[in-house]
């Protein structure tokens, strides 16, 4: 099949491009900059221009698109509902009536959520809702795998950057972390068939933990012992806006709204639908740890 994949580039499109390859289909990685990716062509696509987009579907005639473009932070005009919103509504008109579409959302995405980045998300699924096509959405947690933000940056320099690791709160905040793996295999299995259509997914790993028991992985997966501190609630609400003013500031405002309200669920029904791995948290850090190193 041809499939035209958008976001290509990014820690997710380059997993979802190789198993798809892996599996014998023609793919057009679809990013700003036009690159190839793996041995898939790259195609010039932004999904904040309808133009680029248009331009991109007429080029690869695409069987099916997959669309997984987001952002984990705003910058300039790069905002969550420009890119989020207005992405996927652009990428919904362009893609052919007869095509398949897989979306890319986010675990927690609702309306009025308190991070604007899962109330973006929750837009951008109505959007596909509503489209007339042959959907299906998958609603991720925390992703980990060569490359990820989260566990190779964020959760790394919060338990190395002091004598002491800050905890937040009681750090009682669950979570249930996916393999990249899993997250690729289930987007190209929903690309290839029917399974999962019309369906909203949750793709969620095989265990879960807390954001301590998170903490307590990361410093043992880089051999460190330090003690744990927790952070008043009240505290960290005062601080993270501060933080804002760095040029990269160790933890977003909407990172420290949705690390306060967890991210986890069941991994039923997609586990079983596409015969997930699920590949273990606790397996893959260490070595992932030392590729972000």
């Amino acid at each position: 099949m041809n499939v035209l994949v958008t976001g290509a580039s990014g820690f997710v499109g380059k997993a979802v491009v190789a198993e798809l390859l892996r599996r014998g289909h023609t793919v057009a990685a679809g990013s700003r900059r036009g690159g190839n990716v793996g041995g898939a062509t790259g195609v010039p696509l932004d999904v904040t221009d309808p133009g680029s987009v248009q331009r991109a579907v007429g080029q690869t005639d695409p069987q099916v698109v997959v669309h997984l473009v987001g952002i984990i932070a705003e910058k300039g005009d790069q905002t969550f509902a420009r890119v989020h919103v207005d992405g996927t509504r652009n990428v919904l008109a362009a893609t052919p009536r007869h095509a398949r579409y897989v979306h890319m959302s986010a675990l927690g995405a609702r309306p009025g959520s308190g991070s604007a980045y899962s109330s973006s998300k929750a837009q951008a699924e109505a959007l596909v809702r509503a489209s007339g096509l042959n959907w299906t959405v998958f609603q991720p947690s925390l992703i980990f795998g060569p490359g990820d933000d989260f566990f190779g940056r964020v959760l790394r320099e919060l338990v190395s950057a002091a004598p002491v690791v800050p905890q937040i709160g009681d750090g009682r905040f669950p979570f249930r972390p996916v393999s990249v793996q899993d997250v690729a295999q289930a987007f190209a299995a929903a690309a290839e068939s029917d399974v999962g259509a019309g369906q909203t997914l949750v793709l969620t790993g095989p265990q879960e933990f807390t954001f301590r028991q998170l903490l307590e992985l990361e410093l043992a997966a880089l051999n460190r012992k330090k003690p744990i501190l927790p952070v008043p609630l009240a505290l960290m609400d005062l601080a993270v806006p501060l933080m804002q003013v760095l040029p990269n500031p160790p933890i977003t405002r909407d990172q420290y709204a949705m690390l306060k309200e967890g991210n986890t669920a069941p991994n039923e029904p997609a586990r079983t639908l596409f015969d997930l791995p699920m590949r273990r948290l606790q397996d893959d850090l260490p070595g992932l740890l030392r590729g972000a190193h």
